[in-house]
């Protein structure tokens, strides 16, 4: 079977990741791989711009694994953050956290941005993806509903797209919905091909 990637032919690639989506979205682009989870501490500093936070949690990930990677590794870490008008929604802490996170975004217009990064022992890429999301409004029945079937607590702005909130809840999308989902995969196609 020819490479869909010939220029990755001597790269063993690892996702440094443990997200299910993730995951499933690499293996959507043809690419084997095998994972690594990153424990790099994800506090956001009050430095950095709202655009570039998933960016710049992308690369604490990849610099946490750098010195695990061998000669022919390629590493990919991303990071995904909801923005709002009221500020940066990470990971909810707990079931009040997640509630009070699906409030500020039902019936409004948000941002979530993907932060992506490439790295092998010599050399380091990183870029991030914006999409534009409206939801519905929600009612609080729905909310808790989805809370408790569906435990969002690893997920930034406690929803996932390919869940029930999102298949219920969100009514226009601009941008990549892979991007929401938490791998901007066309951006990441193109800099893998342009990568060696």
């Amino acid at each position: 079977m020819e490479d869909l990637l010939p220029q990755l032919k001597d790269y063993h690639i690892v996702l440094g990741s443990g997200s299910p989506r993730r995951k499933e979205l690499l293996t959507g682009l043809g690419l084997a791989f095998t994972t690594r989870v990153s424990h790099a501490n994800e506090l956001i500093s009050p430095d950095w711009e709202t655009v570039v936070i998933a960016e710049e949690l992308a690369k604490m990930k990849a610099q946490a694994l750098l010195s695990t990677l061998k000669a022919n590794e390629l590493l990919i870490t991303a990071d995904t953050v909801v923005v709002t008008e009221e500020g940066v929604l990470n990971k909810p802490e707990n079931e009040a956290d997640a509630l009070r996170m699906l409030g500020i975004l039902s019936g409004k217009i948000h941002r979530v941005y993907t932060g992506v990064c490439l790295a092998t022992r010599k050399k380091m890429v990183h870029f991030s993806d914006c999409t534009e999301v409206q939801f519905s409004n929600l009612t609080q029945h729905e909310m808790h509903y989805y809370i408790q079937n569906y435990s969002p607590f690893d997920k930034a702005g406690s929803y996932g797209a390919q869940d029930f909130i999102g298949l219920m809840g969100i009514v226009r999308l601009s941008g990549s919905y892979f991007n929401v989902m938490g791998l901007p995969t066309h951006r990441l196609y193109e800099e893998l091909k342009n990568f060696c």
